[in-house]
């Protein structure tokens, strides 16, 4: 069904070059689709891919979500939008926290203006479990990036606005999987931060399937989360080591560093007691109070006091086999096991 929705038509990814516009393309450029347009600044990532899919339905754009001129010239004429740029590394978005206000707030302001203006159907933006109780400049500006979405979607008619929130995504550039794996295979130590460290485990496919799944239900101003199990970061190294041949592989506990959590959150206690529950995803509408909220300020919501979060703590826990079984569905850790050098996920 989603794809026939699909049909003829033209759908934009920003900063499509990365993992998950990749994994768009593998999903998308065999269906009946018109157009792919993929909206990136890194030129040589961009001549990757027109090589490696050599498809007449993939366009590309050189361009910045903060310039809104290039962003205005690459949205017109397209139905759906997937918001995928943005900065993601933590360290990165420590020191140079007003670059990822530039690219996750104000380059979402510009994408999301020039969608209305030009009568986009749809837009989903892709956030993260760190957006909620930030505590890094990356977090936070993705928490505002949620903020301006909802606000747009307020004010927007014709052009419905949600997001998806998701966690871990495993085997993607930048991820801890490629990083373990790379000291596997060199024969230096798993440098492990807290083994009690929890966080959630997703494939690509999975972060797909979620923002398939909002463009299929959502409703201005939603926000979906799909409901993904948790590991530790010990049962994920132990998993890892067994698939690889190196049961007895060294590890080195550093420490949590700067901008970490022992655990993430991926609904808020706020929004379980407002979530709508999906089966295997949550929904949580937009709050439309307006600015005369007076009866929120002298009345209290007894559910909100009662809900709680939900977690990587308090997820469906995956011990070491667990782990090994869902490393498994990745080609990445399949090419692993089996002896072979192998990119991470693009």
């Amino acid at each position: 069904m989603t794809r026939n929705l699909f049909e003829g038509r033209t759908l934009l990814v920003t900063g499509g070059t990365g993992s998950f516009g990749n994994a768009v393309l593998r999903r998308f450029l065999d269906s009946e689709i018109a157009e792919i347009r993929i909206f990136s600044r890194d030129e040589k990532k961009q001549d990757d891919m027109r090589k490696r899919f050599d498809n007449p339905k993939l366009k590309f754009y050189i361009g910045d979500v903060r310039d809104y001129g290039s962003v205005v010239n690459v949205v017109r004429g397209v139905d759906f939008i997937f918001h995928a740029a943005a900065l993601k590394q933590v360290p990165s978005c420590e020191f140079h926290p007003l670059e990822a206000v530039k690219t996750n707030v104000l380059g979402t302001e510009n994408v999301l203006e020039a969608a209305i203006n030009n009568g986009v159907k749809r837009v989903i933006c892709l956030s993260t479990d760190k957006a909620v109780y930030p505590i890094n400049a990356m977090g936070i500006s993705k928490a505002m990036m949620e903020k301006v979405a909802v606000a747009k979607s307020r004010s927007s008619d014709k052009t419905i606005i949600c997001a998806t929130r998701y966690g871990n995504v495993m085997a993607s550039r930048g991820s801890v999987i490629p990083l373990f794996a790379d000291q596997i295979r060199a024969g230096t130590p798993i440098t492990i931060t807290d083994p009690h460290m929890t966080r959630f485990m997703m494939t690509l496919d999975d972060a797909v399937e979620l923002v398939l799944y909002a463009f299929q239900n959502g409703n201005p101003g939603d926000i979906f989360v799909q409901k993904a199990p948790a590991a530790t970061i010990a049962a994920l190294a132990q998993a890892m080591c067994k698939l690889i041949g190196v049961p007895e592989h060294p590890v080195n506990e550093i420490g949590t560093r700067h901008g970490e959590k022992l655990f993430e959150v991926l609904l808020s206690r706020e929004e379980m007691a407002a979530a709508e529950n999906l089966g295997d995803y949550f929904r949580v509408p937009p709050d439309l109070r307006d600015l005369n909220y007076g009866k929120y300020v002298e009345q209290g919501e007894k559910k909100i006091s009662q809900a709680e979060e939900y977690n990587s703590h308090n997820t469906t826990r995956l011990d070491a086999e667990g782990m090994t079984a869902l490393l498994l569905k990745l080609p990445f850790m399949q090419a692993m096991a089996r002896g072979d050098s192998i990119a991470p996920e693009e």
